[in-house]
């Protein structure tokens, strides 16, 4: 029945029409991309912006060969990249196991959820001294810095996807002598596959904040580092080279999510 339905021609038609709106929204967005670069350049080209203080596109295009040539660049994008993927893991990997947890026991999420909220809120700015003076000044003290200020945010969605679960589907899984970790297994964690994907998207982007904050706090390289040392001696083209380096390899790490979100609704799909 359904590879009837996916045959017809009404259903093909929707699907071509979903295939050309999905090309004009993209061209669209290309569009609004070198517009935005066009405009900056013409600014900058006929004195309307200061360069001095924005820089141009032209500008960081030339730094972005010139620092690809030297070849230096790629070890501060290779240091930035593994703090960034390695903070992504274990906040996201510890925040789901703390929401199982919270999910498992009552008791405990009632006794921790209040410190939980408070945590959330606080500044982890204010916790920079704190954390170099535990784990030292280096990658650690930035990876560290990066997953508390995603981990909260991680254990707060994950628990609020389990919590939502049908009472009933869970009145049924032990009606027919299901246990807690059976439900878990083949309940909760299936369906709450979207929120995970949901939860990877929101924590591609606090990487890199946590990441280039804790370069800002403590680093000898990174492109948080250049970032940093480059603003100290008003040099804008690195500031806004390095910048764009960051947006880039935040793009393609979202798009490794948004792939792994459409390999999982096509197998659910089937």
């Amino acid at each position: 029945m359904r590879n009837d339905v996916n045959k017809s021609p009404d259903f093909k038609k929707y699907l071509l029409k979903r295939k050309i709106y999905s090309i004009i929204v993209f061209a669209l967005q290309i569009i609004l991309l070198v517009g935005l670069i066009g405009a900056w350049e013409l600014a900058a080209r006929v004195g309307a912006i200061d360069t001095f203080l924005t820089s141009s596109p032209s500008r960081i295009f030339n730094t972005l060969c010139r620092l690809f040539a030297a070849g230096k660049i790629w070890y501060h994008i290779g240091v930035t990249l593994y703090e960034a993927i390695i903070s992504f893991a274990i906040a996201t990997g510890l925040g789901t196991l703390i929401a199982i947890i919270l999910w498992w026991n009552n008791t405990t999420r009632r006794v921790l959820e209040p410190y939980i909220v408070v945590l959330n809120s606080l500044p982890k700015v204010a916790l920079g001294p704190i954390i170099i003076l535990i784990v030292g000044v280096g990658q650690e003290a930035i990876v560290t810095m990066a997953v508390l200020i995603m981990i909260i945010l991680s254990t707060i969605n994950m628990l609020n996807a389990f919590l939502s679960i049908s009472k009933d589907k869970i009145l049924l899984m032990q009606s027919m002598h299901a246990n807690k970790f059976q439900i878990l297994m083949h309940l909760v964690l299936p369906s709450s596959l979207e929120s995970f994907i949901s939860l990877l998207k929101i924590n591609v982007g606090l990487t890199w904040v946590g990441t280039i904050m804790g370069e800002y706090l403590v680093s000898f390289a990174g492109l948080g580092y250049l970032i940093l040392t480059s603003s100290q001696v008003f040099d804008i083209d690195m500031v806004m080279t390095s910048t764009f380096i960051l947006c880039v390899l935040a793009c393609l790490m979202y798009l490794l999510v948004a792939l792994l979100e459409k390999i999982v609704s096509h197998k659910l799909s089937k």
